[in-house]
């Protein structure tokens, strides 16, 4: 089992979200913490408290991560403070919806720079020093959307496809060095990812961020490759995309995210 006490996790998306819960979940645990977003304010004030009431250390980093040079500024500041990060949690995302065409070009590109390219660089980055030691984790935040084609979000689940794809690869190339690499794959999960968004749905009908959080963690520790941290309808969906034709997959994903209100 992974050792949290006295290692080190960074954390991206870290000031709000399942990334705020992974951070007080990790804190308790006796991780120290390397705290990635783009809110310098919230980051400052999430760090302090949780120094405060579990003697980690606990380094706020902004950053956007939309910016193609962001990770590796984020792994020179650690090289040049010393720290060695442990756990890697890619939990930043961009989630844009409506149709493809609806978008300016330069929003789409940042969606697909934060999802794929940011986390790449990190993997790299970090799952290098990690496989060098002998020991790390890497857990990358994929959705039940990486399992089909999603119109009205559809660079989202393109992205979401791409992490589910290259996490259970890098695992199978990991695998005997010490490195876990897992996909994370939940469903919709109350967090302020839809806000701003015209959805229908409910907040009865999603995952709470903490459960999410502790399914995930508790998958990590059994060491799997891919995490389903949500109510078992959500895990009996992506099923559908292995079953039925592919044309039929997207129409029956066209409908389910009209009904959700994300088309508008």
């Amino acid at each position: 089992m992974f050792v949290y006490r006295g290692s080190t996790a960074l954390i991206t998306g870290a000031s709000k979200g399942l990334g705020k819960v992974f951070a007080q979940t990790l804190a308790a645990r006796g991780m120290n913490l390397v705290l990635v977003a783009r809110s310098a304010d919230a980051l400052q004030a999430l760090a302090t408290d949780l120094a405060g009431r579990y003697g980690v250390e606990s380094i706020p980093l902004d950053a956007d991560l939309g910016d193609p040079d962001a990770a590796q500024r984020i792994a020179q500041e650690l090289e040049r403070r010393g720290v060695q990060v442990d756990l890697l949690i890619n939990n930043a995302g961009l989630g844009l919806t409506g149709s493809f065409l609806s978008h300016e070009l330069g929003k789409k590109q940042s969606e697909i720079q934060v999802n794929v390219h940011a986390l790449t660089t990190l993997s790299h980055v970090f799952g290098g020093g990690m496989a060098k030691r002998g020991s790390g984790g890497i857990i990358n935040l994929a959705s039940n959307a990486s399992f089909q084609p999603l119109p009205y979000m559809a660079t989202y689940a393109a992205t979401k496809a791409f992490v589910l794809s290259f996490s259970e690869a890098l695992q199978f190339e990991l695998a005997g060095t010490g490195v876990h690499v897992m996909a994370a794959c939940p469903g919709p999960t109350a967090t302020s990812f839809f806000d701003g968004v015209s959805t229908n749905v409910s907040p009865k009908d999603m995952d709470s961020s903490d459960s999410v959080v502790q399914q995930t963690l508790k998958a990590f520790d059994q060491r799997k490759v891919v995490a389903y941290p949500g109510r078992t309808s959500v895990r009996a969906a992506t099923w559908l995309s292995r079953l039925l034709p592919r044309t039929l997959v997207v129409r029956i994903a066209a409908m389910a995210s009209g009904k959700m209100g994300l088309h508008g």
